[in-house]
């Protein structure tokens, strides 16, 4: 295979009459129906002026309307910039003004928060059968030079925020999402019997690499799901759901729910696999989670420049303990001595990897691509690990100050500038703090201005407009001075020892960190 679109067509062609995908709706769909959706999205988007190295913006959430979206941009040779709707309108427009796409799509029939996004572009509505969607057609837009060769050809740009704040389109080739769906469905044993749940956003590498087209690729049946709810994921486990991707947040949250309905075990009778990827895991709560749904929780560790996958635990190897498994076949791992080290203390490395996963690099921005991804390949993730005995990578921290929030990545610059938008905030300093559950709550540390009226109220609602939900802190510390060097600089890891009482006072219920 050579285009991400032949993953669906080999199936249309072999066994057009069976499911492939049972909608966020309750629709279901057979492989020639979801054919069929691709035909029309293809349409939408050659009459929006879409042509071959063109960059097209799909707004939206899980649904077989995306999905039909990122396939047709395969077929035109087009490039797919997968946005989650849940983004606050600057940041749609910061990637939109980078990106400069031909088209903007928008979910707007399974995605209430597109609908909005739309309506404040102008959109047009367009309908297709399995569902409706708005389009802003004809933008100005410069092609790509196309490439017949799969590794080299661009499929889709996913966006990071980059820790200057600013976003970074990492560019993924068809190469990239082929080896990755390939080696995803074997390491889960995937089949034309499964069913996968299709819960983490295809806007995320994870949810599109890992789930659907890994699900895509087997030929099981693709269960969407927009957003979580606890209930409907539990109904879907219910209805046999077999292969469930994750991060570590949903099955806290699981559990949660199972709680209050008095469940010991998960109601779920076809699950036969379970991951948790995103985020590091703590070992009491790993037991916890394979007690309720009665199975080995997978556990991976990778990033969106590898598009995803790097390490991950294999079925019949099962661990006791928290690491991320050994590298993916066809994917070299090794660990160099971490910034201002001669060598690996305590074995301890920042972790390289090199394969057919690795990136093109980064769109627009050749500096940043060189200071990631050396001259022989080698991709440098940041991420500091140690190899245990047997081979497998454990994730020991990150040289970087990304914060991981529920499968998300969070850049603290990025808040720390929204938050010194406010008038009242002089100096902010963003941190995130490990929970029980492998997740990371985001702190806030503000400086006021002297003499300023401040207060959490204030600066949540400050932030509404700038950053989505998940990134908004979960604590804010509001303080008249923060720790500080002689220049100036803040000391972050002088905060959790500094405000140590304050940061222990009980102050109720906070955000619900999936957003």
């Amino acid at each position: 295979m050579r285009r991400l679109h032949e993953l669906l067509d080999c199936w249309v062609a072999a066994d057009p009459g069976r499911w492939a995908i049972h909608d966020f709706d309750g629709a279901r769909y057979d492989f020639a129906a979801a054919g069929a959706a691709v035909d029309e999205a293809q349409g939408h988007l050659t009459g929006a002026g879409v042509r071959p190295g063109d960059r097209v913006m799909l707004v939206g959430e899980n649904s077989l309307v995306l999905a039909a979206f990122l396939l047709a941009c395969s077929r035109l040779d087009a490039w797919a910039i997968p946005v989650n709707a849940r983004m606050s309108r600057l940041e749609i427009d910061r990637i939109r003004d980078h990106a400069e796409p031909r088209a903007m799509v928008f979910t707007t029939g399974s995605s209430p928060a597109a609908l909005v996004h739309a309506e404040e572009r102008g959109a047009r509505p367009a309908q297709m059968r399995s569902g409706g969607l708005h389009l802003v057609p004809h933008l100005p837009c410069m092609p790509e030079p196309c490439a017949e060769s799969p590794e080299e050809q661009v499929a889709a740009l996913i966006y990071t925020t980059g820790t200057t704040g600013e976003p970074k389109g990492v560019m993924l080739t068809h190469g990239n999402f082929l080896f990755m769906a390939d080696g995803s469905m074997k390491l889960r044993g995937m089949t034309v019997r499964d069913t996968v749940l299709c819960l983490i956003p295809m806007t995320h590498i994870f949810g599109l690499a890992s789930a659907f087209l890994a699900g895509l690729c087997a030929g099981a049946l693709l269960r969407f799901l927009p957003r979580f709810e606890a209930g409907a994921v539990f109904q879907a486990l219910a209805d046999g759901v077999s292969v469930m991707p994750a991060v570590p947040q949903i099955y806290a949250l699981l559990m949660q729910h199972a709680e209050t309905e008095g469940w010991t075990s998960a109601p779920a009778p076809g699950l036969k696999y379970i991951s948790a990827g995103g985020a590091p895991l703590d070992r009491e709560w790993k037991r916890k989670v394979e007690a309720f749904f009665g199975i080995t929780l997978h556990n991976g560790y990778g990033m969106t420049e590898a598009s995803p996958g790097i390490c991950v635990t294999r079925i019949g190897q099962e661990r006791d303990d928290i690491a991320c498994g050994p590298p993916m076949e066809g994917v070299e791992v090794r660990l160099i001595p971490p910034p201002g080290r001669q060598d690996l203390s305590d074995g301890v490395g920042e972790i390289l990897c090199r394969g057919p996963n690795v990136m093109k690099g980064y769109y627009k921005n050749p500096e940043a691509t060189a200071n990631t991804v050396d001259a022989e390949g080698w991709l440098h993730t940041g991420d500091l690990g140690r190899f245990t005995e047997d081979g497998a990578l454990t994730i020991v921290g990150r040289s970087k100050e990304l914060i991981v929030r529920s499968g998300f990545n969070v850049y603290p610059p990025e808040v720390e500038a929204a938050l010194t938008q406010h008038p009242g905030v002089a100096i902010s300093a963003v941190i995130g703090r490990l929970q029980q559950d492998g997740n990371e709550e985001i702190l806030a540390f503000i400086q006021r201005m002297p003499g300023g009226n401040l207060d959490e109220e204030g600066l949540r609602d400050h932030l509404k407009d700038l950053v989505a939900p998940y990134k908004r802190p979960t604590r804010f510390i509001i303080a008249d001075a923060l720790p500080a060097a002689a220049t100036g600089k803040i000391l972050k890891h002088k905060l959790l020892e500094v405000f140590a009482d304050e940061l222990a006072v009980t102050v109720g219920e906070r955000a619900s960190p999936t957003g």
